[in-house]
């Protein structure tokens, strides 16, 4: 057996302390002092008496499972251990050093990490002598002071699913099937229009898009900046004309240098559609997926009753969490913000999926948040610990049974099988989200339980017109980055 096959052959045995003589507890000296929001720094002093016991508890292990030529498994001197294996044992000894006293550190002084300690493992060395002193940061969860619930007063806005509600989805369902017609009128809400977009920044040509196929809207969102008056500046526009508006990149676009910027599109229209909605007959059903039109209206009523729950929930989540917001003074790390946003994202996004949004109402919501991800990541964020923070005081579990039924709702209305739809949420890791959102869900439900809370008419419509079409891409990627350093590099070779 090799000198690599002996360590490994230690390291994977079972460490056992007591059998190795190891202290059951350390006598550390620990230093803990605040070192910026939601952010510890901590020092940690282990003393050369207690390295001593773990050092001579490894020495002893790896001499009753050392393979040396000449010498029986067991009966290799340790001084000859020592001096073959001595890297090996230096970092066993350095790895069972830093467990257990990081164990030891959180259990003792209650430290609740959200992420790995902020610590450069490969540079800490344990002396041959002396105490072993070694310090890192590390990010903690705030502390939540909690009211008591039965005490809160909430409103809960509420109304009845009507048979207009429900003809009025299916009447927006149908246009998903309808078919475009080219007409010669000026383009109008609700047309289809085949576009090309030039970019300009200060008259440079940056970026282009072309061959997008566009509902008109009011407003079209792109996933780092909008043109809110999309609708009244090709209102009107035939076949072959060209429109112009100025609009402003998101202030959190992921592209730094051109938050806040202004800049030009120039669409060029080549065709205009109107979309014709289909008859709801038999055909139709089927490419549906419904036996029949009753069994249609009975499904969207249970969607648009999921809708109103979620309402419901989102209004009682922002009561509760403006209440108890109110003496969380605590503010989050920005790194620790960035590193979320896509997570916070993804959170949102499963929501609006489990309450039966469309996938256009869907990529609407998404590019608006991409817009104020910093901020919407940070508010998120703020909200989950409150609510983590009252799952764990509450007890709150989520079971394999309340996942599977969640997986199979969603399955339902995005029309994937439950296990095609389990595959994808655990190869992009948003199954963690799911289990997180229905444990947080859980929270809401609790407190709304406990608190004393007053029906309110919904005033919003259940049914509302979508007025934005959004765009799943960003203006400012790669390619912008390149055309504005090469207009950079243009002017600045004119000027000279």
């Amino acid at each position: 057996m090799s000198d690599t096959e002996n360590a490994e052959a230690v390291a994977e045995s079972e460490l056992d302390a007591e059998a190795l003589g190891l202290p059951a507890k350390m006598d550390l000296k620990v230093d803990i002092a605040e070192a910026g929001p939601c952010r510890k720094r901590i020092s940690v002093v282990v003393p050369q008496s207690e390295i001593d016991i773990v050092r001579n508890g490894t020495l002893d292990e790896f001499a009753s499972k050392a393979s040396v030529p000449g010498f029986r498994v067991g009966r290799v001197p340790r001084d000859l251990v020592r001096a073959k294996f001595r890297q090996e044992l230096a970092d066993e000894l350095k790895q069972r050093v830093l467990v257990q006293s990081l164990e030891q550190l959180t259990e003792e002084f209650e430290i609740d990490p959200i992420n790995e300690p902020d610590m450069d493992v490969e540079t800490l060395e344990i002396p041959d002598s002396g105490d072993f002193e070694y310090t890192f940061d590390v990010e903690v969860r705030p502390d939540v002071q909690l009211p008591d619930f039965a005490e809160l007063s909430l409103k809960r806005p509420t109304r009845e699913v009507s048979g207009d509600d429900v003809q009025k989805y299916i009447d927006q369902m149908l246009l998903e099937y309808g078919e475009k017609a080219d007409h010669d009128d000026g383009a109008a809400i609700g047309d289809y229009v085949s576009v090309s977009i030039d970019f300009e920044y200060e008259g440079a040509a940056v970026r282009d898009m072309a061959g997008l196929s566009l509902r008109i809207q009011p407003s079209l969102r792109f996933k780092d900046a909008e043109i809110s008056d999309f609708g009244s500046v090709v209102a009107g526009a035939k076949t072959g004309e060209t429109r112009e508006a100025e609009f402003t990149i998101s202030s959190e676009a992921s592209y730094v240098p051109m938050r806040g910027e202004t800049l030009k599109a120039i669409i060029s229209v080549s065709s205009v559609q109107k979309l014709v909605a289909p008859e709801l007959d038999s055909d139709l059903l089927a490419r549906i997926g419904v036996e029949s039109a009753e069994k249609l209206r009975e499904e969207v009523k249970d969607i648009l009753d999921r809708q109103i729950t979620y309402k419901q929930r989102q209004s009682a989540r922002e009561q509760l969490l403006g209440i108890i917001g109110e003496s969380a003074d605590w503010e989050l790390p920005e790194e620790l913000v960035l590193k979320q946003v896509e997570n916070a994202l993804h959170r949102e996004i499963l929501e609006m999926q489990q309450a039966g949004y469309t996938p256009k109402e869907i990529r609407a919501r998404e590019n608006d948040l991409r817009q104020r991800s910093v901020s919407v990541t940070r508010q998120a964020m703020k909200e989950h610990f409150i609510l983590d923070s009252i799952a764990t005081a509450e007890k709150i579990e989520v079971s394999p049974q309340d996942v599977e039924m969640e997986i199979m709702m969603m399955a339902f209305q995005s029309g994937e099988t439950p296990r095609r739809l389990r595959a994808r949420l655990v190869k992009t890791g948003v199954i963690e989200n799911l289990e997180a959102q229905i444990r947080e869900r859980k929270a809401v439900d609790v407190a709304l339980d406990k608190a004393k809370y007053e029906e309110v008419a919904m005033e919003e419509d259940l049914v509302g017109n979508l007025d934005v079409e959004a765009v799943d891409e960003a203006i400012c990627n790669v390619m912008f980055a390149r055309a504005s350093a090469a207009t950079a590099k243009s002017a600045k070779e004119t000027s000279a």
